[in-house]
């Protein structure tokens, strides 16, 4: 397998798993990048741009990331709340009247990050169009009764976390989310990363598809338990509701969906940025300035919701807006904040070690929280971390 790009002495496990993931895992087209420090130690690419295609992946190919978006999404809210613009324990209506209605006045701007806002489904799920056109998606939660009392539990809002997140920030800052993460993230970090993707970019993302689960997926295959998969299966579940509040699915290929701001699940990225901007939210870049005071840091890693799971029928952890490591996102170590991307991709920050990693690919598995492959890289790391100590 030819695999481009660099590792700093010490990380060269990290290539291994790389290339293992092709030889092993059914890699397709893939990247991964990883800081440490502020500092690039990793920064690999191989395979093909398309998942069905034969043109190489390039040194700035890019990819949809899905749900991987969440964790810079999250960004926003937490450094509006940083600048003093966003009290995270005020009502949502606060911000957004409208969001009142149907028994939500008491949902909070920390319940919209931490997945207790109680509104992961939709009565009537949004066509893609609706869901692209920028309006219909707020009007649809702002008007949605929850699932149950709000602030009371927890459960992930795959689909709907978009028009929440999206219409909050709007409201606070004038801004739409694509604009501000464009010009206070993207911008002043040099990261190639957009939520709303611009048609002169177009041509560097790839085609995305799902791939075959391999035979021999190098130990590492993850087997969901039986209950797990009954919720997917039942069309009436809170699960199959919750990621089917856009119906039908939209083609993550079509342009008018890559253009669409949807953080929860359309964020388009490289793995440079992912790695980069979760480098700048644990300190200052060797390159660059810091995005998290060390107070907002500490707002990202601290627990909000753990425990049963109502939609993804597993026990999670969240903190504002960021998966916490746990059995069901199996990070670095348990300081470790991120998000997964359902199908591989991965963006996360871990404190204690200072390491920042960002995974892309083109070749989406079933998983929804923890893949063979990003969990093979983050086993690099580790292994590459020991040795250092040794």
């Amino acid at each position: 397998m030819d695999v481009q790009g660099t590792v700093a002495d010490g990380f060269e496990p990290v290539r291994d798993a790389f290339v293992a993931n092709f030889q092993q895992r059914g890699e397709r087209g893939a990247a991964v990048a990883v800081y440490r420090h502020g500092h690039k130690v990793a920064d690999l690419w191989g395979g093909t741009r398309d998942v069905d295609g034969g043109d190489p992946w390039a040194l700035d190919t890019a990819q949809v990331v899905r749900s991987a978006g969440k964790g810079i999404a999250a960004a926003v809210p937490l450094l509006l709340h940083q600048r003093g613009q966003i009290d995270l324990d005020a009502p949502v209506g606060t911000y957004w009247p409208q969001f009142k209605a149907a028994g939500k006045e008491r949902v909070l701007v920390r319940h919209l990050l931490s997945h207790r806002a109680a509104i992961p489904a939709l009565d009537r799920p949004l066509t893609p169009a609706e869901a692209c056109d920028g309006e219909s998606g707020a009007r649809a939660v702002a008007a949605q009764a929850p699932q149950w009392e709000p602030g009371t539990d927890h459960g992930y809002h795959a689909q709907t976390y978009s028009f929440l997140i999206a219409e909050l920030v709007r409201r606070v800052t004038g801004r739409t989310i694509g604009r501000w993460v464009a010009e206070e993230i993207a911008r002043p970090l040099g990261l190639d990363f957009w939520i709303g993707l611009p048609q002169e970019e177009a041509h560097r993302v790839g085609r995305l598809d799902r791939i075959e689960e391999p035979a021999n997926p190098g130990g590492l295959k993850l087997r969901p338990k039986r209950a797990v998969s009954d919720a997917y299966a039942d069309p009436a579940s809170l699960t199959s509701r919750a990621f089917g509040a856009i119906d039908p699915l939209p083609d993550e290929n079509d342009p008018a969906y890559r253009a669409a701001e949807l953080p929860a699940s359309g964020a388009i990225s490289t793995a440079r940025a992912l790695a980069r901007c979760y480098a700048a939210m644990l300190g200052p870049l060797d390159d660059g300035p810091r995005l998290f005071a060390p107070a907002t840091l500490t707002l990202a890693r601290t627990e909000e919701s753990a425990g049963p799971d109502r939609v993804l029928v597993v026990n999670t952890r969240f903190g504002l807006g960021f998966m916490l490591h746990g059995s069901a996102s199996p990070l670095l170590g348990p300081s470790s904040f991120g998000h997964p991307g359902r199908g591989g991709s991965l963006g996360f920050a871990d404190p204690e070690s200072g390491i920042a990693l960002g995974y892309v690919t083109n070749g989406l598995r079933k998983g929804v929280t923890a893949d063979p492959r990003a969990s093979a890289l983050i086993a690099a790391v580790k292994a590459s971390l020991a040795a250092a100590k040794s």
